[in-house]
Formats: C-alpha cells, structure tokens, sequence
C-alpha cells in the first residue's frame, strides 16, 4: 500500500495536523528558518525550497504528510506524516505504519506539540486504522530524537545498520544507521494514558 491515506484533519488542543497543502508554505518557510540549530540529523528544508520540499513530500510514495498547525495562533510550524503502511499478507487491512518526516520550529519544540501531535496519529493509527503496530526510526547518532521516542513510551528495538538515506551535512549520498522503536497494540491503552497526561499538563 503506497498511495496516500485518506486521513481527516486530526484536532488537539495545542496542534491540529491538516493535510500538507500549499497553503501552509509561508508558514513552513518561516518555521524552517527561525532556528536550524537542532537539526543536524534531520530533513528539514530550507525556506527559499519549500514549495519544493511540498510537491515532493505528496509525490513520495507511501507518506501522507501533514502539516503541524498550532492551535494558539494557527500557524503551521512543522511536518509529521504517516509512513510506510502496511498490510496483512493477501488482505487489504492495515497491520502496521511508522510514524516519521517529522520536524518542528524551534520556538514550538518543547511546548507538548509533538507530544499531543504523536497522540493524534497514535491515536488514529489504532483506534480508526486498526494497525497492531506503529514504529519510528531516527538517525541513531541522534540522541534528541531518541530521548524525545523514548519519552512518548515507544520502546527502543535496536539499531539497523546501513538502514536509511543520512540527511546530516556533508553525507549526501550516504547511508546512516537507524535507532527503531515501536508501540504495539497491547501496549496502547497504557502509552495513551501517560501521552494524555502530559498534553494536559501543557494546556
């Protein structure tokens, strides 16, 4: 399963994720610029290549991409997505998805978006597209990321060696290993539970 899903806006009280759009550029352009201190690991464009990095991230396949809005003032200030779907051997239900392409502006880091932003997608990932696992990755020289998962209850699998394209200066063309980590279905109730807590404690 490659084409985009058909996924509604997904509404919280700190970000609504919107479907990523044209309209949402100025926004991005902006948000990507304001300070790229944290994201030496991280795809993150540059304002003047926004309206490409958009065509591009609907033209990848398997990523349905969104658009992080925050709430107190409605403007976009980063990029989520779901990633690589996949179904049941012979059969067209989801079974699992990853949750990646993620970044956010700095002056948004740190303020429970993206911890009300995974239990959005978390949440619609179980509960409305039935999958009986979500995974995410990062480059596992990125010890940020991996604290910021970890702290969303995901449980760290391991490290894939060789595993996906490094976004790092300097390493265009290189490969990079990747941390994994995973909720799984059984493990929901209990990650939503504390996820939920701590958006609350942010509003």
């Amino acid at each position: 399963m490659s084409l985009p899903l058909d996924v509604p806006v997904l509404r919280g009280s700190l970000v609504r994720l919107e479907p990523l759009a044209m309209r949402h550029a100025a926004d991005l352009a902006w948000a990507a610029e304001e300070d790229r201190s944290a994201y030496t690991f991280t795809l993150v464009p540059r304002g003047a290549d926004i309206e490409a990095y958009l065509r591009d991230q609907w033209e990848r396949a398997g990523l349905t991409p969104f658009a992080q809005v925050r709430v107190a003032d409605g403007r976009a200030v980063g990029c989520t997505g779901f990633w690589d779907p996949r179904s049941w051997p012979g059969r067209d239900e989801l079974r699992a998805i990853e949750v990646g392409w993620t970044w956010l502006a700095a002056s948004a880091q740190g303020t429970g978006i993206n911890a009300e932003a995974k239990l959005l997608l978390f949440t619609h990932a179980f509960e409305a597209l039935g999958v009986v696992r979500v995974d995410l990755k990062t480059d596992a020289r990125n010890a940020r990321s991996r604290r910021a998962i970890e702290r969303l209850g995901a449980r760290f699998e391991g490290v894939l060696r060789n595993w996906s394209p490094s976004w790092a200066p300097g390493e265009e063309g290189k490969v990079r290993d990747s941390a994994v980590f995973s909720v799984i279905a059984d493990e929901w109730p209990e990650v939503k539970a504390a996820l939920s807590a701590r958006v609350r404690s942010r509003r």
